[in-house]
This record gives structure tokens, sequence and C-alpha cells, in this order.
């Protein structure tokens, strides 16, 4: 107990830092035991979140607040409508269609597969074929059941998807067109006292405004510039594999990847190994590494300076607990916590033995 103590005493004396550490708890409960509740709530805060830098750029060319909260709401409302009248559709039609075809594609690639032996028998044995044939068919099955159990969840979706879709909006304009006073009302309920909070608040929302904000139109681009390639290219399912592209730039160094293999996969159902289907390859890494050596560093002016293996941490830790929006904000809730270990108060350190003696003496 007592070297416990001794640890709480060395980092926990200062009061800005117990305050710190209370609003941070307090948040992290706030999500953990209610987040399902307030889900429409933090969805509309992150909503507004975003749009709020578009309504604080127009603010900066001297339009009033109010007339610049209507135009930026206008254009969300636009944007939605647009999501759910022509992408959304186009969606669950050609995701209806890729399930309809999806025992052809699934015996082509059978087929390709079971003619590896043949081909490089120093390779692969027919043994090896076959057991990769059964965890196939395994699953598939397992699949196929998730599928019918979402399908019966599905009536439950649609009435949760009804109630976000008249929430949401009208919870977006009321925290855009009372940022002030929500933020007031909510200052009074905290310590006076909270410099050090306000200071790592300071330091991490203009990485994380950049951050988001470039996010959100990253995966814009990608998806148009991905959509229309594949237009063009004529390959099958273009929307539904622009969206996977779109939003595989969410997870760093494993998003790409991970959508590799349907690219190629539909590619090789739709023509085998032609030169379109090499065709269809070297156009994806051409938008990946456009994305990666252009686009991100255009976007993003202010560097997050995470080491790799903190962002495949925070993908893997803050998506565990909190789904797709925790691989989203992954990055800059890895930032925060980089951000309250670099401020957080720390006590001098402790002189050497020898020193303690010679002082003593």
């Amino acid at each position: 107990m007592q070297v416990i103590r001794a640890w709480f005493q060395r980092f926990f004396a200062d009061p800005q830092a117990v305050i710190l550490a209370l609003l941070l708890i307090a948040g992290f409960l706030i999500v953990i035991t209610l987040g399902n509740m307030l889900a429409p709530v933090l969805a509309a805060l992150v909503l507004a979140y975003l749009l709020d830098g578009l309504v604080s750029t127009l603010q900066a060319r001297g339009i009033p607040r109010l007339l610049a909260v209507a135009a930026v709401f206008i254009i969300f409302m636009l944007f939605l409508a647009f999501a759910l009248l022509w992408l959304l559709p186009r969606l669950s039609y050609q995701v209806t269609q890729l399930f309809n075809q999806l025992p052809n594609i699934i015996s082509a690639g059978q087929e390709a597969i079971m003619r590896l032996p043949s081909r490089y028998p120093d390779l692969i044995s027919q043994a090896q074929v076959q057991d990769l044939m059964n965890a196939i068919r395994a699953e598939l099955a397992s699949l196929g059941q998730r599928v019918v159990t979402m399908s019966v969840a599905s009536v439950v979706g649609i009435i949760t998807l009804l109630v976000y879709l008249i929430l949401v909006p009208v919870l977006v304009f009321f925290f855009l067109k009372d940022k002030q006073r929500i933020i007031a009302w909510l200052s009074g309920y905290l310590p006076r006292d909270r410099a050090l909070s306000a200071s790592v608040w300071q330091e991490v929302n203009g990485q994380i405004a950049n951050y988001v904000r470039g996010k959100i139109w990253e995966i814009l681009i990608v998806g148009v510039v991905t959509y229309l390639t594949f237009l063009f290219m004529g390959l099958q399912y273009a929307v539904l594999l622009a969206t996977l592209v779109a939003f595989s730039v969410v997870i760093p160094y494993i998003g790409a990847a991970a959508v590799t293999l349907p690219i190629a996969a539909i590619a090789f159902f739709q023509w085998g190994w032609t030169p379109e289907f090499w065709y269809v390859l070297v156009a994806y890494g051409v938008i990946q590494a456009l994305d990666g050596n252009v686009l991100v560093p255009l976007l993003f002016s202010e560097v997050v300076n995470l080491h790799p293996v903190a962002i495949i941490l925070a993908v893997l830790v803050f998506g565990g607990l909190w789904g797709f929006w925790g691989v989203f904000f992954a990055i800059p809730l890895a930032t925060l916590v980089k951000a309250v270990m670099r401020v957080w108060p720390r006590p001098a350190p402790l002189p050497p033995p020898g020193d303690q003696q010679g002082a003593a003496g």
C-alpha cells in the first residue's frame, strides 16, 4: 500500500492533474455506459463538430453566425438526401446482385484453386488445396448463418435508422445554432481552475479538427475518383467497391490491403487472367499511391506524429470499444492520450542514493 500511496502522491499531488483525470474518466464512463442510449446525441455532436469548421469559415468572411449555420445545414441536408436517394439504393442493389452472383464467383475461384497443383506441383499439393477448400466451405456456411441473423434483425435496424434520420439533423442544427450557449452552460458545472484541461484541449483540438475534417474530404475524394475509374474501366459493382475503397482509408495500413481482395476477386470473376484484370489492379494501386503521397500531405496540414504501432493499437482498442466510430476516431483519441501524457505534471526525479548520502554528510 505504501508503494501505491507514494506513486499516487507523486503523480496526483497537483489538483490540476486530478481535475483532468476526473474529466477524462467521466467522459469515458458516459460513453461506455450510456453510449447506446445517447447514440443519436453523440452522432449529432460529431457531425456538428465537423460542420462547425465550415460555419467558422463563413463567419470569418463576415457572414452572421445564424445565416452561416443555415447555409451549412442546408448543404448537410442536401448531402444526406443524396446519400439516401442515390447512394444507398445503388449500394443495396449491387449488394443484392453480388449475393446472387456469389455461387458463380465461388465456383470460378474453386476451379482456379483446383488447377494450382497441376501448374505448380512443387509448391502446392492436392491435400493442401483440399484443406483450403474445406476451410472456405466452413467459412461460407458461417457467413450464411450471419446473413440470416442480420436479415431477421433488419426490421429493428430500419426503425432505428428512421429515428436517427429525424433526431440527428434536428440535434445538429441546434448544436450549431446554440454552440456558445451550450458551452457556457456546461462550463458552469466544471471547476473554475481547469487550466491544465484547457491546455490539453487547445493542443488536441487543432489536430483533431484537422485530422477528422481532412479524413472526411479524403473519403469523398478517394471514393469519387475510384468510382469514376472503375466505371470507366467497366468493372462490375463499381459503386460498392468504390464505397469500400473510400472507407478503407479510415483504417491506416490495413484498410487498403483488405479491400484489395474483393477488387481482385470481382475483376478475376469478370475477366479472368486477362489484361483488363491487371489494368484494374494497376489503377487501384495508382489511386492508393496518389492518396498516400499526394492527397494526404495536401489535406493534413498538421501531421499526427504517432508511431505505426501506436496507431494500430489505437485502432484495435478503440475499434473494439466503439466499433466504426472507434476506428474513425482512433488516431484523434490516441493523439489525446499522447497530449495528456506529455502535459501531465511530473515530479522532479529523485536524486541517486549516493547524492543523498553526500548531502546528508
